[in-house]
């Protein structure tokens, strides 16, 4: 069962989905338990399954008996937990049916030490801590009271076959128009929510600093994110990028699209991509770049550095726009190191970061221990 009660829309929240269809296509039943009305619950459903649903967080608390009947009734031995404060629900249903397999995926980062008596009792409940990188493991190694052998790294993994080039030249051309990517233009985009952290700040100033470094260069900016609050982004934050690009001088430079569902198909209008996240647990968009097979720049901070070298990416240090301008520069005059790195980079995912694989060794560690479900 994927166990995530939460009201938000983000990464995290779309793991389950993600990988409820390839838990079924490699031959386990998978069942969910959601808030009523969220967008969890809907992308579930999309997923191919009936979550069990509850009103709230203390609803699912005093339901307890209900829950533990479900999974009684379905034989359901492996709760997956997806958001710490679901830790008091999962916790509680391993203390009452013991041979529950309760494992959690730290899709966030811990940034403090969780170490007191409630922690103590909620992890200790824990079969596996699953960390989705190795910046992220060390940081839950000193934060979580549990020892090193529960505590896993497990990367993340997407199907590449969505980013694969689609379309023709026409297509593509067209794509770019509506953009507003002029004819011969480098094409730089940003990808991501809207938010702070994320380096849209950083993005925009190293873009004026190759404006003004680089007068004679054609690019135009491409900045893809949903930009209301419904659609993740902290809408305080869009506003100070738009005041800001004013400022830059970058307003007939830089393109806001806005919510896209077409990612994949956008990165195919760009010719080079930026992640200047700085603090990522993992960057999951920076492998849905790499598997578009464009050139990207990441943050060297976090877990990008885990996912990038200098034969699939280029570097740069978050804090630094003038470092990003460099890089920026490098790609955009060498048309054959952006096919390179782009080819190198989708490899890479192919090999070691895809969707199958990474739910191959997920269920390895459902079954670790235990029979199959």
């Amino acid at each position: 069962m994927q166990l995530c009660l939460s009201s938000g829309w983000g990464g995290l929240e779309m793991y389950p989905s993600r990988i409820i269809p390839e838990l079924a296509r490699q031959g386990w039943q998978v069942y969910g338990l959601a808030l009523s009305g969220s967008r969890v619950a809907d992308s579930m459903r999309d997923a191919g399954i009936t979550p069990l649903t509850v009103a709230s967080k203390g609803r699912a608390l005093l339901g307890v008996r209900r829950i533990l009947a479900y999974l009684a009734t379905h034989d359901i031995g492996v709760l997956h937990c997806h958001k710490s404060s679901d830790l008091r629900l999962g916790a509680l249903l391993a203390t009452l049916r013991p041979s529950l397999r309760l494992l959690f995926t730290d899709h966030m980062g811990v940034t403090r030490p969780k170490r007191d008596l409630y922690h103590r009792w909620a992890y200790g409940r824990v079969t596996r801590l699953l960390s989705i990188s190795d910046a992220t493991r060390a940081r839950n190694l000193q934060a979580f009271p549990l020892p090193a052998e529960r505590i896993r790294r497990l990367y993340l993994g997407i199907d590449p076959a969505p980013y694969a080039p689609r379309l023709d030249l026409k297509e593509r051309e067209g794509l770019r128009r509506e953009l507003g990517i002029p004819d011969g233009a480098i094409a730089i985009g940003m990808p991501g929510r809207l938010t702070h952290g994320k380096g849209q700040d950083t993005w925009l100033e190293a873009l004026s600093g190759l404006q003004h470094a680089r007068p004679g260069l054609a690019w135009h900016g491409v900045l893809i994110g949903g930009l209301a609050v419904s659609e993740g982004s902290d809408e305080a934050y869009v506003a100070e990028l738009k005041a800001l690009s004013e400022t830059l001088g970058l307003a007939d430079r830089v393109t806001f699209t806005g919510f896209r569902r077409d990612l994949p198909r956008l990165f195919e209008a760009l010719d080079i991509v930026c992640v200047p996240s700085r603090n990522e647990a993992f960057g999951l968009t920076v492998i849905e770049v790499m598997a578009a097979a464009k050139a990207v720049i990441g943050a060297d901070s976090g877990a990008i550095p885990e996912l990038l070298d200098r034969e699939t990416g280029r570097l740069a240090d978050p804090g630094s726009p003038a470092a990003w301008t460099t890089a920026m520069a490098e790609l955009a005059d060498d048309h054959a190191l952006r096919e390179r790195l782009g080819n190198a980079a989708r490899q890479r995912v192919l090999d070691e970061f895809s969707l199958a694989a990474h739910v191959g060794a997920l269920i390895g560690e459902y079954q670790e221990g235990a029979g199959a479900s």
